[in-house]
């Protein structure tokens, strides 16, 4: 990977629906080289897909969480395809700490909410941390 590519990745993580000739004039090459490059990146699982950001609120949920669950090793090959299949489970992260696992969701209230840390506790303990704000939503890293 060189310059050329970076700044292609940084073009498309702040905006993938760059047309390629926008994006061939920022890196100062054709559309069919940088097609070129793209492909590649991809190949190589470097660019893994293209996303579109939503407003959860405006889609009625309102409520986003931090789930800390402990878990034993031994219950994870029941609780990975358990985790994998909640729709409002965003993002799950096996962690170091008092906590084996790290879940953000989002609901529309927190009576939905209660009800799946209920089905939550059936694997461990928890504790919940309701979002009150977010000063710094998700972004990606910047390349080079």
């Amino acid at each position: 990977m060189d310059k050329i590519d970076a700044m292609l990745i940084n073009l498309l993580q702040e905006n993938a629906r760059y047309p390629l000739k926008q994006l061939a004039a920022k890196v100062f090459l054709s559309a069919p080289a940088v097609s070129s490059r793209i492909d590649k990146l991809e190949k190589q699982g470097i660019i893994t897909g293209y996303n579109t950001t939503v407003d959860m609120q405006k889609l009625g949920y309102h409520i986003t969480a931090f789930i800390n669950l402990e878990l034993s090793a031994s219950q994870k090959p029941d609780f990975y395809p358990f985790i994998r299949d909640c729709p409002n489970v965003l993002e799950c992260n096996c962690v170091t700490g008092s906590y084996s696992m790290l879940i953000k969701v989002a609901f529309p209230s927190t009576q939905e909410l209660d009800m799946f840390i209920g089905h939550l506790q059936n694997f461990g303990n928890t504790s919940t941390q309701i979002v009150f704000s977010t000063p710094v939503p998700h972004r990606e890293i910047s390349v080079y």
